[in-house]
């Protein structure tokens, strides 16, 4: 065995082998809190409140129809941005998956339901980070429900970052349907 001309390979697989099968994902980034969030969407804001709204069935199948999307409630949070009794708009904090793994997300909504910005609080995918980038997430400033929201039609696509793009996309889109339903002022 000794001489054998396996053993240099064996040696190499067998010190590799813990690294291969034990490496944990290092391509999770973690760019902002939700509150850090809130912040920067309303710097004006004194006060972030909590809102605690219980959807009616009816309100539920309204959002689902017309968002095209199913609803899951399970990661949202709301909050209301005010500067004294002031409401300046709301912050709707949400996870979509991006190809394989959790995209933490917030959108800023003006009280009339446009969407104010979109920040990414946390990414953990090996490829299409680039959703981060502020000319991609501006192109959801301004719009609302009103709006198609879907990827290559009103959104572009980030080549390398398709799945995150289109679930992002459509997680937002169901958000402006939500904040339309729900919370937004005539």
């Amino acid at each position: 065995m000794r001489d054998s001309p396996f053993l240099p390979a064996v040696v190499m697989v067998a010190a590799a082998w813990p690294a291969v099968f034990f490496t944990p994902n290092a391509f999770a980034t973690d760019y902002m809190s939700v509150a850090e969030a809130q912040k920067l969407m309303f710097p004006d804001a004194t006060v972030f409140a909590p809102q605690t709204l219980k959807l009616t069935v009816e309100q539920i199948k309204r959002i689902e129809a017309t968002s095209g999307t199913s609803l899951n409630t399970t990661f949202w949070k709301v909050v209301a941005a005010k500067s004294g009794d002031l409401l300046l708009g709301y912050v709707v904090n949400d996870a979509v998956i991006g190809k394989f793994q959790l995209i933490n997300y917030a959108v800023a909504f003006s009280p009339d339901g446009h969407i104010r910005d979109v920040e990414i609080l946390s990414y953990r995918e090996t490829h299409g980070g680039e959703v981060r980038s502020k000319p991609w997430r501006n192109q959801f400033v301004g719009k609302s429900a009103a709006a198609a929201l879907a990827v290559d039609n009103d959104i572009a696509n980030i080549s390398g970052a398709t799945m995150s793009c289109t679930h992002l996309t459509d997680g937002i889109r169901r958000i402006t349907h939500y904040v339309q339903t729900v919370l937004a002022a005539p």
